[in-house]
């Protein structure tokens, strides 16, 4: 096998913090670019046949621009909140400077460096409640939204930028990037590739509670789901329809242990799936169709929310 490929990246950004509450972080420039120059049969052949790695060595170029603002409450709040949002976009300044140079704005495929260049906006927000229960207990909820929309110059978001549930941060009832988008499901065991989407929720509700010592134990709920937003997509049920936002939320449970280190915590969940977002052939709302295939046990540092 023999390939020859092209990649830089790289990322320019100003942090700052104003309060002890607030922090803010601009990125006027953060690029990923990868061309592939050169490939033998045996390269595309490999490739043809895990369409995960096809996707990670496809051809890209995103120029992008983001700001974060944080919100975190003081230390000594009993019940604290931890709050994100997450702006950016790519392609357009380039764009503009293609339009003064006489190229129409809704024109796609225009290329610099040899890539076509991705062409979106995206928006995103993560926000945590802390509730203390008694001295070492504690009921976190957490939401996580987002979207993002492509046009002009690519009319579908690089996979990178896209979204996806499951894993151990997100729904951990199922593995991750193995939910969605909507209703879509497969049988198809490498089509994972295809279950991301351009809208996303996630909610989750934490029970953690001390057990002795540094060993903590955690019981919870997490459920959430992507969508698609482009008119053309062709996988059946991926289109998001408000009508129907309840009805595809994967839902999941579980407990977990976690052992606290002081300089970071060891973790290990088991979720349990409650509800899929598709037909399963099995009716009610809990429609697993067997209990074994509703599990995932996911080993982790840290958190997850």
């Amino acid at each position: 096998m023999c390939f020859k490929m092209h990649t830089a990246s790289g990322e320019w950004t100003y942090k700052w913090q104003n309060t002890e509450k607030t922090k803010h972080e601009y990125c006027p420039l953060t690029l990923k670019y990868q061309h592939l120059t050169y490939a033998t049969h045996k390269f595309d052949s490999i490739m043809n046949a895990n369409p995960y790695l096809l996707a990670t060595m496809q051809d890209m170029f995103i120029p992008k621009m983001s700001y974060t603002f944080t919100y975190t409450s003081p230390k000594q709040y009993r019940n604290p909140i931890y709050w994100s949002i997450t702006a950016s976009e790519a392609g357009n300044v380039l764009s503009l400077i293609n339009m003064a140079a006489g190229k129409k704005w809704n024109a796609e495929n225009k290329k610099l460096f040899k890539n076509v260049y991705a062409q979106f906006v995206k928006l995103e927000s993560d926000f945590t409640k802390t509730w203390s229960i008694g001295l070492k207990s504690q009921l976190v909820g957490h939401l996580n939204a987002g979207v993002v929309y492509s046009y002009g110059n690519t009319k579908r978001t690089p996979y990178s930028e896209q979204f996806y549930v499951g894993g151990a941060n997100s729904v951990r009832a199922y593995a991750a990037r193995s939910i969605g988008p909507g209703s879509y499901a497969t049988t198809d065991g490498s089509s994972y590739i295809d279950q991301m989407g351009d809208l996303k929720f996630q909610g989750n509700l934490e029970y953690r509670f001390n057990f002795f010592g540094n060993l903590y134990g955690a019981t919870f709920l997490d459920m959430g789901n992507v969508w698609s937003l482009q008119s053309e997509d062709n996988r059946a049920g991926s289109k998001f329809k408000i009508s129907n936002i309840l009805d595809q939320m994967a839902v999941g449970t579980g407990i977990g242990v976690r052992y606290d280190l002081e300089f970071l915590v060891l973790r290990l969940d088991w979720g349990v799936g409650i509800h899929l977002p598709y037909d399963t052939g099995k009716g009610g709302y809990y429609n697993i169709p067997k209990f074994k295939d509703g599990q995932s046990i996911h080993l982790a540092v840290g958190y997850p929310f």
